[in-house]
């Protein structure tokens, strides 16, 4: 007999808990750190070696994506996937306009880059 499976309200909670995570490490990061906004600037920061941390929309264009992610694997670099689209990315970035890519070239008082996971898949 096969244990009872979870309800998938938990995981909801988790994911809501995790999104709340990065958006508070995220206004952090824009309050006292240093970084760079968008896909061009994001690769130059990746280039140079300055990048910290790449954090990508969901509906991120998949060329874009796997462009990013092969840069930052080249240069050792964390990339976490957000699960919210570039609106969203925008607004807890506390823009007004859509944010598809960005890099975190210095954290500051967040612990941003230690704490979210590294996908660089």
């Amino acid at each position: 007999m096969a244990p009872p499976t979870q309800s998938s309200a938990p995981k909801k909670v988790q994911t809501k808990k995790n999104a709340e995570n990065i958006n508070s490490r995220l206004s952090m990061v824009m309050k006292t750190g240093k970084y760079v906004l968008g896909y061009k600037q994001t690769l130059k920061s990746l280039l140079n070696g300055k990048a910290k941390l790449i954090i990508c929309a969901n509906n991120t264009p998949p060329l874009r994506k796997s462009e990013i992610e092969y840069y930052a694997m080249l240069s050792k670099t964390g990339v976490h996937h957000y699960n919210g689209n570039n609106i969203e990315l925008g607004t807890a970035c506390g823009k007004l306009f859509r944010v598809c890519t960005l890099a975190v070239t210095e954290a500051g008082d967040s612990d941003i880059i230690r704490s979210t996971p590294n996908e660089t898949a």
